[in-house]
């Protein structure tokens, strides 16, 4: 996997504020990918950023990962769905401008070192 990817979806995973959540399809809407990317990316290498943040679009997670991000949200305030399988995401969904204003800023460090493909 393209290790510039892995670093721009783990940034944007980092950015997310507690008590707030985003979608893989909003983190890669954000970093210029698909949400199956951010999903693998999250699943391999997120586990040293706040992965109880990155969600699917309903709010819910895998789950083998429910009940380790239960006591995550909890303590960040995000509420559970009555049914509790995911958390209410409408309720909880980050400010999306903010995050990619944000994103951005975090990864202007950032370059692609192969000229021959374009930043994303």
């Amino acid at each position: 996997m393209d290790e510039l990817l892995v670093e721009k979806v783990l940034r944007c995973a980092e950015l997310v504020p507690a008590g707030r959540v985003a979608s893989y399809g909003d983190v890669a809407s954000i970093v210029g990918t698909g949400p199956r990317l951010v999903g693998r990316v999250m699943a391999q290498w997120g586990s040293q950023v706040c992965w109880w943040r990155i969600t699917n679009h309903s709010g819910d997670l895998p789950s083998h990962l429910l009940a380790e991000a239960e006591p995550h949200w909890r303590a960040e305030g995000i509420t559970l769905k009555p049914n509790g399988r995911g958390c209410r995401f409408a309720d909880h969904r980050a400010d999306l401008d903010e995050l990619n204003d944000q994103w951005q800023r975090a990864t202007n460090d950032l370059t692609d070192q192969r000229p021959d493909r374009p930043m994303t």
